[in-house]
């Protein structure tokens, strides 16, 4: 398998793969990456439309330098085998990532992947060169997390889907993002647990959707405690949460320069023979330039340094 590239993933953009109108914007959109929905935004006698409008749009738009990737349906369902077989025979080379939802467990994702695998050696496709995001939107997934984390290498993210997680847990008032009924973050645990076997295992992150498209607080609130806890983006179902996302989980620009001194501040004193420096009156050991390393190429990855 390649090494996987590093991916930009602050917003992605879910779109239908049957609205033409809808997936024309998401190809011009600020995304860092658009997602061609096969699954939860298309009816079941809509799902071979999807497979078509997918592998046409995929074909036949400029998407620039989004990453480009499909959600297909569950493994477990009957529209699966054809989501792979149909999209990826006929839009393979246009294919970046493939978005799989609601896995329970490791076999999951291995069966994914070797799917994949026989496909593109069949289609005569670069081996391993598409990757993977999986949904932990399933309380069998919430407790398999890290074997889930650690089962394929074509793993690139993990992705927390509320909605669906919100019914396997049995909670009767929750909707996408928000829980009106409990007092703190309902989804802290589930979050916090993703983004640990997340970066764990090199992976990313990502925070899912938020219903409330008229309430951008509401989304800005969730996409910022996700960042605080190390996530690397957030799902965005309408277009207008895309700039939230984008801001919310970049760096700014005078945590970038802060970010720079710092580190080659350790960089100097570790010339020196030095364990440690003071910059601007706060201790910078190894640790300090570790936090603030991950900063920068966050940074670099987004284009904001050079």
């Amino acid at each position: 398998m390649p090494h996987r590239p590093p991916r930009a993933r602050r917003s992605e953009l879910a779109t239908p793969a049957t609205s033409e109108k809808m997936l024309t914007k998401a190809a011009a959109s600020d995304a860092d990456l658009v997602f061609l929905d096969l699954e939860d935004a298309v009816a079941p006698n809509a799902k071979a439309e999807a497979r078509r409008g997918a592998v046409a749009a995929l074909r036949g738009l400029d998407w620039g330098r989004k990453t480009r990737a499909i959600r297909v349906n569950s493994v477990d369902s009957q529209w699966f085998l054809d989501d792979m077989v149909e999209v990826v025979s006929a839009a393979g080379a246009s294919i970046d990532v493939i978005f799989v939802p609601k896995v329970k467990a490791a076999r999951d994702v291995w069966f994914v992947d070797d799917l994949l695998t026989q496909l593109e050696m069949k289609l005569g496709l670069p081996v391993g060169r598409i990757g993977l995001e999986v949904l932990i939107e399933e309380v069998e997934a919430v407790v398999r997390i890290n074997e889930i984390a650690a089962s394929s290498p074509r793993l690139e993210a993990l992705i927390l889907g509320v909605g669906d997680l919100a019914a396997s847990q049995g909670m009767p008032n929750a909707s996408l993002g928000t829980a009106p009924g409990y007092p703190a973050d309902v989804w802290h645990f589930a979050r916090a647990s993703l983004v640990v076997a997340a970066r764990a295992n090199g992976l990313d992150a990502i925070d899912g959707p938020y219903g409330g498209i008229d309430n951008p607080q509401g989304y800005t609130e969730q996409a910022r405690w996700a960042a605080e806890l190390g996530a690397a983006g957030k799902w965005a179902i309408h277009p207008s949460q895309i700039a939230i996302a984008n801001d919310v989980f970049a760096p700014t620009a005078d945590e970038v320069a802060h970010a720079c001194r710092v580190v080659e501040a350790m960089r100097a004193a570790e010339a020196d023979g030095t364990g440690a420096v003071s910059l601007d009156g706060t201790f910078v050991d190894a640790a300090t330039a570790r936090m603030f390393g991950t900063v920068v190429r966050r940074a670099e990855l987004m284009g904001l340094v050079s």
